[in-house]
């Protein structure tokens, strides 16, 4: 069975804290229509990073843990090649440009 994890009372304050908190004027459309995802953002690589630091050098996970996280990483490398792709002008696109499917992030 995998551990718990257990974030101290002042851990989770620091992490509350960090978190922007999000007005109501900001829920509008055409705001910032990216607070939810870059919250999401914040809560994954916080929970990882917390979870990298727990885990201890050849230490098993269950099954189902192993395979919840490469599907993680599958789909996180996914969304940033794409993101990434989107932020490169057309004229590097292409034959003689970047190659993000090239492209090895996390490893």
């Amino acid at each position: 069975m995998g551990k718990n994890i257990i974030v101290t009372e002042e851990q989770l304050k620091n992490i509350v804290n960090r978190v922007k908190p999000v007005n109501e004027s900001e829920l509008e459309e055409g705001k910032d229509g990216n607070y939810m995802a870059k919250q999401q953002l914040f809560t994954i690589a916080t929970l990882a990073y917390k979870m990298w630091e727990m885990l201890e050098e050849g230490e098993e996970l269950d099954d189902w843990m192993v395979t919840k996280i490469a599907q993680a990483d599958q789909s996180v490398t996914s969304v940033v090649k794409a993101f990434m792709y989107d932020e490169v002008t057309d004229s590097q696109k292409g034959r003689n440009g970047v190659n993000y499917d090239d492209l090895v992030i996390g490893t």
